[in-house]
């Protein structure tokens, strides 16, 4: 299967449904292993990178679940379809800018990506859409032990896993839940609670994780620490932190409609009228006023339209993939052309926001 075949296949994770989908966008499970007695990828040379990706990408084959991915050295893959990985978190940043040596495999349904010879032999990952931290954990620990019955890993009885980084070292597990909170800002509380979430050992990221703005009003909240805990623990608290912001994003929503009510027409209503009419819009903008158009969709402004719309544009307006449904390379500024047609066109159908009918939604 080749990238374009892949990509027409598979769908983005935020187009799904899921548990708590109004506000918990995507849940993810990543664990980093690396194999006994080989050098970690910044410090291996290059015939041994080969050899290390070779051998796991052919161990990752006898496996079912991953029977039918699309598989791939870095090398192989364009810049362009590169930068498309990322932008559907399939891939991080830094695993775009590897090359010979490194590479990844993506089930058929994009679920599950493992990125091979990143900073880590093994970077794998289980998305899910909606709050379901604890399903996509079981999914990737299963893919986990299967792999471990043919590959020995590097580990210690004392510290655990064994990894590059020395914050991954333990359970070597990192979940998150990417959140869309539009209420916390418009009641101007999401600085407190980012704070209070800081202050339980959990991190908040912008879109694209770590050092990363927070477009579109998206977090990502992760656990910081591997040592000193197993992973149920690390689940479960994630979990909870998780159920508290939706119950405080929709106390929000709920309040600031309550004692603003204007205040938050009019920003919907302004975002709609921007992405309707207008004929250039950066990525940033996009993004921003897409969200409170989502926020209208989940107030019931936007009778008959479900969120997945908005969804599928969040991705189809990122650069990358703006690129990659055209020929020859496009400035920025062309970019921006065709990401307020792509708009223009899809909010073809959708009336302008009516307050009233939000007004009797229960």
């Amino acid at each position: 299967m080749n990238f374009d075949e892949f990509l027409a296949k598979s769908p983005t994770v935020t187009g799904k449904k899921g548990p708590h989908d109004q506000i918990v966008m995507s849940s993810r499970a990543r664990l980093a292993r690396n194999l006994v007695n080989s050098p970690f990828p910044g410090w291996a040379k290059k015939n041994e990178r080969l050899k290390i990706f070779e051998k796991i990408r052919e161990t990752i084959d006898k496996i079912p679940v991953m029977s039918n991915s699309f598989s791939e050295s870095m090398d192989a893959i364009t810049a362009v379809d590169k930068q498309v990985l990322v932008e559907r978190h399939l891939i991080s940043r830094e695993h775009a800018a590897n090359g010979i040596g490194s590479g990844l495999v993506v089930s058929p349904d994009a679920l599950v990506s493992i990125m091979i010879n990143e900073e880590d032999h093994m970077r794998m990952q289980a998305l899910r859409p909606g709050l379901q931290v604890q399903e996509a954990f079981n999914e990737i620990n299963n893919i986990d032990d299967l792999l471990e019955e043919h590959i020995e890993y590097a580990f210690n009885d004392t510290l655990g896993y064994l990894t590059a980084c020395p914050t991954n070292i333990g359970s070597a597990i990192r979940v998150s839940a990417m959140l869309h909170l539009p209420g916390l800002v418009l009641a101007e509380q999401i600085n407190q609670i980012i704070q209070a979430i800081n202050k339980l050992g959990l991190a908040v990221r912008g879109l694209y994780g770590e050092g990363t703005e927070a477009l579109g009003n998206i977090f990502q909240v992760s656990n910081q620490m591997t040592l000193g805990e197993n992973e149920l623990e690390i689940v479960e608290r994630l979990n909870k932190v998780a159920a508290q912001l939706i119950e405080q994003e929709e106390n929000a929503r709920a309040i600031v409609l309550e004692k603003s009510p204007k205040l938050v027409y009019n920003n919907i209503g302004r975002a709609y009228g921007i992405l309707a009419n207008a004929h250039i819009i950066s990525s940033k903008e996009a993004l921003n006023l897409l969200s409170l158009v989502r926020l209208g969709i989940d107030i019931g402004l936007f009778p008959g339209i479900g969120r997945e719309l908005v969804d599928d544009l969040f991705i189809r307006t990122q650069p990358a993939h703006l690129q990659k449904n055209h020929a020859g390379k496009l400035s920025a500024e062309q970019r921006d052309t065709l990401r307020a047609d792509m708009i223009r066109e899809r909010l073809l159908k959708v009336n302008r926001p009516l307050p009233e009918i939000s007004g009797n939604k229960k």
